[in-house]
């Protein structure tokens, strides 16, 4: 198990470059196996999440080559479908959340898919029924296997289908576009999840020769076609690695440019830091955080707590909470932290709390943040990071404490965040990996 020895107080300077957004990888990696023709994916960032399900189609028989930094080429000539039956498929599929994604391409190209039980970060239930449900109204036949604790799903042809969302699922829409694609008929998904990584997804896929409308719209339509062929797609830069620098400089007092963000896709995030108090100037499509040696939290126009809440896209990302709550233990003032979608989420604060931090945690979903702004510095403790976003927010958390941090398992930040070490001491912080 690897670890982070981090020595807090130190000022960050520069500029850094955003890497390509995880989960719109995960999705266009997956896709890929839609086609026997080659797919180039740019801009690929070199996290495990990521590693993990590129080894994971090369072993089903994918043809993958890496052609230049973050520039991969998939061709899914080959599939060896036995492979998705094997104990190793499940064994590694349980581990990353997003290789359920992998079944929507599947089934609809070849007719048949597995898909075991959730894995991924620790931070509560994660339930598949959106996507198994939505396969099953496409016309998928689904099995249960007890022995291996996996769904096993086959069909003749999937035909399309008025499908309602139960969640604005993100993994389960896009898994649901792509069976879709070669779906006998028109198939609709309404409450479709409209996030801008489900829209460059759906973007590729019409380049491959999908027929799809509706984009960036929470209802799809998609007409079956009888084959896709080959694209170029470069992936957007990853929103939630954007706000995690946001919220670092502002813990640390430092100031830095955030290059190429892609601002017209950020959404609300840009703003619901600068709600925390934090400024945020907008140049061409770079953000630069100015050095704030103090920063104060909003009150609602009634004088009432702020209350900073995850909902469906354009709302606030759930991937970036954790930030914003270790963003406001060193702001003036006072917010109601309110995670929605999981409820272990928020079970970290209990290392904040030892680091110092005035906190109440309410219930599983809900924290209250006081922040003492410059009557409060976190102090310095060894602790272990649960999920990839807590772990970055531990991150932060130590960057700005009092003395050293140490910070175990670390793998997890490794999942979600490229070399994030190596770029941050570049900057001029101070981290050490102990493998």
């Amino acid at each position: 198990m690897s670890s982070f020895i981090i020595e807090g107080g130190r000022h960050l300077k520069g500029e850094i470059v955003p890497q390509g957004a995880k989960n719109e990888a995960l999705q266009v990696i997956c896709a890929t196996l839609l086609t026997n023709e080659e797919v180039i994916i740019e801009n690929v960032p070199d996290i495990l999440d990521v590693n993990n399900l590129i080894c994971l189609l090369r072993d089903l028989g994918v043809e993958v080559k890496s052609i230049d930094k973050g520039v991969w080429s998939f061709k899914a000539a080959h599939i060896d479908l036995q492979f998705i039956k094997t104990k190793e498929f499940i064994r590694r599929s349980e581990a990353l959340r997003g290789s359920v994604m992998i079944v929507g391409p599947l089934l609809a190209r070849f007719g048949e898919a597995m898909a075991p039980k959730p894995g991924g970060d620790k931070i509560g239930r994660r339930r598949i029924d959106t996507h198994l449900n939505g396969m099953m109204k496409l016309g998928a036949r689904l099995e249960y296997d007890e022995q291996q604790l996996s769904y096993h799903l086959t069909t003749d042809k999937l035909k399309g289908q008025f499908i309602l969302l139960d969640e604005a699922s993100v993994t389960g829409t896009a898994n649901l576009i792509m069976a879709s694609v070669f779906a006998d008929g028109e198939t609709v998904i309404y409450n479709a999840a409209c996030e801008p990584y489900v829209e460059q997804l759906s973007k590729m896929l019409v380049r491959m020769g999908a027929k799809i409308e509706g984009i960036a719209s929470n209802r799809l339509t998609i007409r079956g076609v009888s084959e896709l062929h080959g694209c170029r797609h470069r992936l957007l830069p990853d929103m939630i690695e954007i706000g995690s620098f946001i919220g670092m400089a502002a813990m640390t007092g430092s100031e830095i440019i955030i290059k190429n963000s892609s601002v017209e896709n950020l959404g609300i995030i840009p703003e619901s830091f600068r709600r925390m108090g934090i400024e945020i100037v907008q140049q061409d499509d770079d953000l630069f955080i100015p050095r704030q040696d103090h920063y104060t939290i909003e009150s609602f126009m009634d004088g009432s707590i702020l209350t900073i809440a995850d909902a469906p896209w354009p709302g606030l990302t759930p991937d970036l909470l954790s930030v914003m709550l270790v963003v406001a233990t060193k702001a003036e003032g006072c917010v109601l932290i309110h995670q929605k979608m999981f409820e272990s989420r928020l079970f970290f604060v209990d290392k904040l709390i030892d680091m110092g931090a005035q906190i109440i945690l309410c219930d599983p979903h809900r924290a209250t943040v006081i922040g003492l702004g410059d009557r409060f510095r976190l102090r310095g403790m060894t602790m272990t990071s649960p999920d990839i976003r807590a772990g970055i927010s531990l991150l932060i958390a130590a960057m700005s404490a009092c003395g050293k941090s140490i910070i175990h398992n670390i793998d997890q930040i490794d999942r979600g965040y490229q070399n994030i070490d190596t770029r941050l001491n570049d900057l001029g912080a101070s981290i050490q990996r102990i493998e």
